[in-house]
């Protein structure tokens, strides 16, 4: 009977432990954050990171993917947080926010915005370089269908050339639905150029070059800081058409400017309820347009890692990111910059 009791005892205390090593293995499991792969979605990324990591004591690690299979992951919980979330704009993502299974939190960058942009000089000219205006009448999208030759495609002469987001962005279909409302797809080539830096890297050689060139973008983003653009006008938003352009698979999509830009953190339900303290902490944030935009100019120019960017930026801007946090978590961010 004596030894019953002690190897009874012996097992117990051997699960003891078991449950002591799982709880200490389940606490420092990371927190999967979206490998964001544009220049405003991955240094914000980065900078929400430091603080987790520093101010919350809790590891991280990021996990790559297209938006439309980060916002799936998110709403299983295999990510939890996505740092820069266009919220509202993909099926995805308003099906998950419609079953509680995601949410958006806070307004992190304020003038966020998004559209059809060309070089001014295309529709004013620049007599300090040479270059005469080449469509002076271009206002609005309406107006493309007539300088189709301006803005001629190099492997379909025919048709002028129209440069898509990067390839598994949701306004890659609003993009190429658009070409379809606007009457433009007989004219325009969808061109895609694949990554966010293949896509900045044809435009910056047009530019350059003085060369026409016609092509979506958005901001927060060093590019639109650094040359002179010219947003073209599209028909008031409709939430009704916006459903038309969203839809990879609607045949007869209809004319609309895009649904207006909210940048937010989204993040897993699970999370959120699990982690109320960073949750608060991603509602209060807001990054400053024009100190962003230079930080972005900084990681673009040099090319620096979106994580040393990050420190840098809250090593020079306490008074921004201080206002997000409590006291004490400020002062462990703070300490850990030093």
């Amino acid at each position: 009977m004596k030894g019953l009791k002690m190897l009874l005892a012996a097992s117990l205390a051997a699960l003891g432990l078991s449950a002591t090593t799982l709880q200490a293995n389940a606490a420092e499991a990371p927190v999967h954050f979206a490998d964001l792969n544009w220049e405003s979605g991955s240094l914000i990324t980065e900078v929400l990171r430091v603080i987790v990591e520093k101010g919350y004591d809790l590891p991280t690690d990021t996990l790559p993917g297209t938006t439309i299979t980060l916002e799936t992951a998110l709403a299983k919980n295999d990510i939890q947080v996505i740092g820069e979330e266009w919220a509202g704009r993909s099926p995805v993502w308003v099906k998950a926010e419609a079953e509680g299974k995601v949410i958006g939190l806070g307004d992190t960058v304020k003038g966020a915005t998004e559209g059809w942009w060309v070089p001014e000089y295309v529709v004013k000219g620049d007599p300090a370089k040479g270059i005469k205006p080449l469509a002076p009448d271009l206002k609005s999208v309406k107006d493309l269908a007539r300088y189709k030759d301006v803005f001629k495609d190099p492997e379909s002469p025919g048709k002028g050339r129209f440069l898509n987001s990067p390839i598994g962005w949701t306004s890659e279909v609003v993009n190429k639905q658009k070409l379809k409302a606007y009457g433009l797809d007989d004219s325009y080539v969808n061109f895609r150029s694949g990554s966010g830096a293949a896509l900045d890297a044809e435009i910056a050689s047009s530019i350059r070059r003085g060369k026409p060139v016609l092509f979506y973008y958005w901001s927060p983003t060093p590019l639109m800081g650094r040359y002179k653009l010219i947003q073209l006008e599209e028909p008031p938003f409709d939430a009704e058409a916006w459903k038309t352009l969203t839809d990879a698979d609607n045949p007869d999509p209809k004319p609309t400017r895009s649904l207006a830009s909210k940048l937010s953190i989204g993040v897993s339900t699970p999370f959120q309820k699990a982690h109320p303290q960073i949750a608060q902490f991603f509602e209060k944030v807001e990054f400053p347009i024009e100190p962003l935009n230079r930080a972005l100019a900084t990681m673009s120019e040099h090319h620096t890692p979106p994580r040393e960017v990050a420190q840098t930026f809250l090593k020079e801007h306490p008074e921004v990111w201080k206002a997000w946090l409590t006291e004490d978590v400020a002062q462990k961010v703070e300490a850990s910059l030093k």
